[in-house]
């Protein structure tokens, strides 16, 4: 019979079976760290950007509410300019003006004709 190997009296060596490959990137703590510090400061530049729309949508708000009597006072001459040209078609057309309130008091209209609508060939009271 054959006899069986047996290992070397001192025992093999040591195998090496780690990789020899220095640590590479940031420890956890710091990429943990600098991840906290860039979505702070996104959030800081989010709030801040939030807070100068609001301002500027107060101040777009207040520019708008400061010229509404101007806009309202140019809305009004147009209104009374289309109805003196109205009263001068109606008196052309039919030789005298007509008043469909019985009152001496100005009422407003409740169908305005605008330039878009008073050029079609027929108009549609109930039409918006």
């Amino acid at each position: 019979m054959a006899g069986q190997d047996m290992p070397p009296a001192g025992g093999y060596s040591a195998v090496q079976y780690k990789r020899n490959l220095p640590a590479r990137g940031f420890r956890p703590g710091v990429l943990l760290l600098g991840t906290t510090a860039i979505v702070a400061y996104g959030w800081y530049r989010l709030i801040h950007g939030i807070r100068e729309a609001n301002e500027l949508a107060r101040e777009k708000m207040w520019a708008r509410m400061y010229i509404m009597p101007a806009l309202q006072a140019e809305e009004d001459r147009d209104l009374v300019r289309r109805w003196y040209a109205d009263q001068a078609r109606e008196k052309a057309l039919l030789g005298t003006t007509t008043k469909a309130y019985n009152t001496d008091r100005f009422v407003r209209p409740n169908i305005a004709l605008t330039p878009s609508r008073a050029l079609s060939s027929e108009v549609d009271p109930r039409s918006p």
